[in-house]
């Protein structure tokens, strides 16, 4: 497997264009937060929004729309449930991410098969949490697009059969094909699996394993993969900052809160664009 070094990085965040406008920066759609898990799907947004994402449209449980609101206000908001609306949005976007803080209920499952339905392969779709434990449990056919799942271990032996023990990077990569997916298996050193190579992330601490930290990630991951073209590199540039705040911040914190790492994206974008001047 490669490293992931931060020379990715500062390749990956060029100085914006004077002439630039919120629309060269990609549309975002983030789909998820049932009643009882709100807070996942605001991580996930707020993630892409300090990520740079132009757009970001959200669609949850009307419960957590007045909190939403109130966090993230640059972001637009929409009834989760409300499947016309969701379909006409799905349109509109050039990112799809789909699965934190959904929960496993028949509704749930069936908003996942509705944007399997209506996504297009232009598109890319990045599904996460929930999202994957229902492909698995309901043993759904993937849609036609570019996709990226995002699993920590335990999703990931749900997606592939394959059990933790035996998630050899080999293993990995023959799943991976059958999937034809981009993969991120989250965990203390992050794997990527591509069509054509494999890498590992070589930042990160035990400081950052508390609950949200995965929500982040997939925010992240769209945000910088609706900005440029290379979604590849989007990817491993999105997985290293993540782990690499948190290495900052665990320099002088014993836990780091998945909040804290959103806060500080921009600010360290900022410092990997001046390097790279």
């Amino acid at each position: 497997m490669k490293n992931i070094t931060a020379d990715i990085v500062q390749q990956f965040i060029p100085k914006r264009k004077e002439d630039s406008y919120k629309g060269t920066y990609g549309k975002v759609l983030v789909i998820g937060g049932d009643q009882n898990m709100g807070g996942a799907i605001m991580l996930t947004a707020s993630a892409a929004v300090y990520s740079g994402a132009g757009l970001v449209t959200v669609a949850t449980d009307p419960k957590n729309h007045t909190a939403l609101h109130a966090r993230l206000p640059e972001a637009m908001v929409l009834d989760l449930w409300d499947a016309k609306s969701l379909e006409e949005q799905i349109k509109k976007v050039d990112i799809v991410v789909m699965g934190p803080g959904l929960g496993l209920s028949e509704q749930a499952a069936e908003v996942v098969e509705l944007v399997f339905q209506h996504i297009h392969k232009e598109q890319q779709l990045i599904l996460d949490g929930s999202a994957i434990s229902l492909v698995a449990q309901e043993s759904l056919s993937l849609p036609e697009t570019h996709l990226t799942f995002t699993p920590h271990a335990g999703e990931w032996k749900k997606l592939s059969g394959i059990s933790k023990e035996d998630q050899t990077v080999e293993k990995n990569k023959q799943a991976q094909k059958k999937l034809d997916a981009t993969i991120v298996l989250k965990g203390s050193r992050t794997e990527i699996y591509f069509c054509n190579d494999d890498w590992k992330n070589t930042t990160g601490n035990p400081a950052m394993a508390t609950g949200g930290m995965g929500d982040t990630l997939a925010g992240m991951i769209a945000g910088f993969t609706a900005q440029l073209p290379d979604k590849e590199q989007a990817t491993l540039a999105a997985v290293y900052l993540h782990s690499y705040i948190g290495d900052a911040l665990a320099d002088q914190q014993y836990v780091v809160l998945p909040s804290q790492i959103i806060e500080a994206i921009p600010s360290f974008m900022k410092n990997f664009e001046q390097q790279r001047l």
